[in-house]
C-alpha cells in the first residue's frame, strides 16, 4: 500500500496524473473574448483542425477540414470559453503568437505550428 501510494505522488509530482499530461496553459485573452468559428464545428460537431491567431487584429478562429465557398454563409461567432469546452485540447495553442496558425489531421494528432503567409 505504501508503495503504491508514493507512485501516486510520484506520477503527480511530475505532471503524469492529469488528462494530457502536460501542464495546464491558459489564454491571455479573457474567456469572454469573440473567437469566429463556423457550422461545421457548432452543429455538426466536426474535430477543429485549423486555428488561426491573425497578426493584424489578434483575433482567434477555428475551423475544421470542411471546405466552404462563403465565409458568411458559416461562419459562427462564439466566446473563447465556449470554443475551449468543444474541444480542451485548444489549451495547448493558449500561447500561440500572433500570426501563427497551428494545424492537425484529428483529435488525436498533436497541433503543426508554422508562421502565416
Amino acid at each position: 500500500m505504501k508503495k503504491r501510494l508514493n507512485l501516486v505522488i510520484l506520477i503527480s509530482f511530475f505532471g503524469f496524473g492529469n488528462a494530457t499530461g502536460q501542464i495546464k496553459k491558459h489564454f491571455k485573452d479573457a474567456p469572454n473574448t469573440t473567437v469566429f468559428t463556423t457550422t461545421f464545428v457548432l452543429k455538426e460537431k466536426k474535430t477543429i483542425t485549423y486555428v488561426t491567431h491573425d497578426a493584424e487584429d489578434g483575433a482567434w478562429q477555428f475551423f475544421s477540414n470542411d471546405k466552404f465557398e462563403s465565409f458568411e454563409k458559416v461562419a459562427q461567432i462564439v466566446s473563447l470559453e465556449q470554443i475551449i469546452k468543444i474541444d480542451k485540447t485548444l489549451l495547448e495553442l493558449a500561447d500561440l503568437p500572433l500570426g501563427y496558425i497551428a494545424t492537425r489531421k484529428s483529435l488525436k494528432d498533436k497541433w503543426k505550428i508554422e508562421k502565416a503567409e
